[in-house]
This record gives structure tokens, sequence and C-alpha cells, in this order.
């Protein structure tokens, strides 16, 4: 005759530090309300069973529309510090999809995400950093990172926080400098930057070589890079055995060479020896770029004459797997072969 037991073991999907989840439709809105609960346990399991379903796009949107971005603000200012940390969490997955994102922009989370740039938790600050770098790959999330006064900030943190947070607020303002540099000129970047060029870490100085370029796109910003010598570092960096660091200082001397001084600090270096030993290699970015930079150093008549005995190079390009090589080796081959 079978007997009835029971386990004294919990079931094995049952996890003891995560709130119970409401079934259906009431599921985020009751878990909203316990984000605003007295209790702090109520508050971590809320936030850890938060963190589960804002994967998925649908909840977010549905987060955001019952008021859940709201409770997340007030928990940025919890004294707990898993509580700051696990609604970090949240936000840098809501902001892993556009629905968030907008959300972020609309609800004024960027504020509320910069007061924790000091917070003592270097988890709270990385997932803050990685909120921003997600909002900033929309243009409009960049503005937004510009518009609420946030770059000084970011610039100031650069050298003094852990070299992966440098990494999260180099992503973050390269596509924030492409919207505007001026703030950041003024708040000194191209010296931070100059150091992060000279890094151990081939990740930071890639990422450091593609925030310059961004800076070099207005006139202040290439004349602070050739005033800051930072083109001898970028001649040395086209060397990097790192194919992306290869690529960005190509891209980012190619824009500082656009100013007469740029052309001369790159020539004096003997930039164009290491520019097309470039040409050769297997990554279409990188022979782009270098491409591109020559094509700037051929505008200086020096650069011409050092560069019209390879025109064969160029034309050799011009068959290139890649569209824009091909089209980059006809205009440097234009330019090389231009005649006054």
């Amino acid at each position: 005759m079978a007997h009835a037991r029971i386990s004294k073991y919990l079931p094995p999907d049952i996890n003891p530090t995560k709130a119970a989840i409401a079934y259906g439709c009431r599921a985020l809105p009751k878990l909203n309300e316990e984000l605003q609960s007295e209790d702090l346990l109520t508050r971590q399991k809320a936030l850890i069973a938060l963190c589960d379903l804002m994967h998925d796009p649908e909840y977010v949107y549905e987060a955001i529309s019952i008021g859940c971005l709201e409770s997340l603000k007030a928990l940025l200012k919890d004294r707990d510090s898993l509580v700051r940390i696990k609604a970090t969490e949240v936000l840098h997955i809501m902001a892993t999809h556009n629905v968030g994102r907008d959300g972020f922009l609309n609800h004024g989370i960027i504020m509320a995400l910069s007061l924790l740039l000091d917070d003592p938790q270097s988890l709270c600050r990385e997932n803050m950093h990685l909120a921003f770098k997600h909002l900033a790959q929309l243009p409009s999330g960049a503005r937004g990172i510009v518009q609420n006064g946030l770059i000084p900030s970011l610039v100031w943190k650069l050298p003094r926080e852990e070299e992966g947070i440098q990494e999260l607020i180099l992503d973050t303002l390269a596509p924030c400098l492409q919207e505007d540099a001026s703030e950041a000129l003024s708040s000194r970047v191209v010296p931070y930057l100059r150091e992060k060029l000279l890094s151990a870490s081939a990740s930071i100085r890639s990422k450091a070589a593609r925030a310059l370029t961004a800076i070099s796109i207005p006139l202040e910003g290439k004349n602070q890079v050739w005033q800051f010598d930072v083109i001898p570092i970028l001649v040395d960096l086209l060397t990097d055995k790192c194919a992306e660091v290869q690529a960005n200082a190509a891209g980012a001397l190619m824009y500082a060479a656009v100013t007469t001084e740029g052309k001369y600090a790159a020539l004096d270096v003997e930039a164009t020896r290491p520019l097309l030993d470039l040409l050769q290699s297997p990554v279409s970015k990188v022979r782009l770029n270098a491409l591109k930079a020559l094509t700037m150093l051929a505008e200086a008549p020096e650069g011409r004459k050092l560069l019209q005995t390879h025109v064969g190079t160029f034309r050799f390009l011009e068959a290139d797997a890649s569209e824009a090589v091909r089209r980059a080796a006809q205009i440097t081959i234009r330019v090389v072969e231009w005649k006054p």
C-alpha cells in the first residue's frame, strides 16, 4: 500500500533569494509594490526577480508603463549596497533594449544614475556605466548624456576608475563626443586620452584611439591633438600587435592630419612608412583607415613626393574585395598624382 510522504527538501527550482512571481498580468505590478516595501529583504528579492524578467523587451515595456522606473530611481538612493547594486543591474539590463533606452530619456534616469558616480561599491558603478554605454548607442541617448552635463564628470573619472570601468567610460565617451565635444575639450580630455594610449591593455588603447577619432572631428580637437603631442603616439600605435588598435590609431591620425600642423607633425615622425605597411593588413578596416590617413598626408607637397613611388600599391588596392577600400584607393591615387 502506498504512503503519502512529504519531503523535507525544497523542490529544485525554488530560489529562496528571489521573490515569488505572481501569475500572468499580476507579476510585474506585484514586484513593483514589493520594490516600494519598507522591508529590506522584500526589496532585495523583488530586484533579483526583476533582473530575470528584464531580459524580455515586452516585460521592459510593461515595467515602464506601470511605473517601475520611478521605483528604481528611489532605490538608487537606498542605504543598502545590495539594493543599489541590483537596482543598477536591472537598469543596465533594461538599457540593452530600445524601449528601455527610450524610457531612460523620458523618466530622468540619466541624472538619477549619475548620483552613483562616487558610489563606494564598484559593482554599482560598473552597472551604472554599463547602462550609460548602452544608452549612448542611440544618438538620442548620447545627446541625453551630453545635455545632462555628464561629460566633464566622465572625463574626470577616466584616469581614476578601475581598468574595467575605464573601458566602459571610453565606450560611452566615443559616441557622446561625436554629438558634442566642446565640454570634453574644455575638461582636458585629450591629455587623459593620450595617457590611455600608453596603457598596457590593448582594449583600452583601442578604445582611447576611437575616442580620439571622435574628439578630432571639430577643429579645436584637431588642434589639441597636435598641441598635446599625441600624433607621435598614434604613429607608434600603427605597429601595434592588435589590428583594432592599428585601425583606430590610423582613423585618429586621419582626422588629426587634416590641418597643416597635423600633416607635418605626422610627416616629421615618418608616419607614411607604417601606414604603407598597413595596406597589407588582412583587416579591411585597417587598410581603409590607412589609405585615408595617407590621402591626408599626400595633400602636403612633401607627403605627395614621398608617396609617388607607391602608386602601384594603391592601384593594386583598386581591386580590393572591399568597395570602400577600392574607392579610397582611387581617391588616394588622384591626390598623389595631382600636379599644381
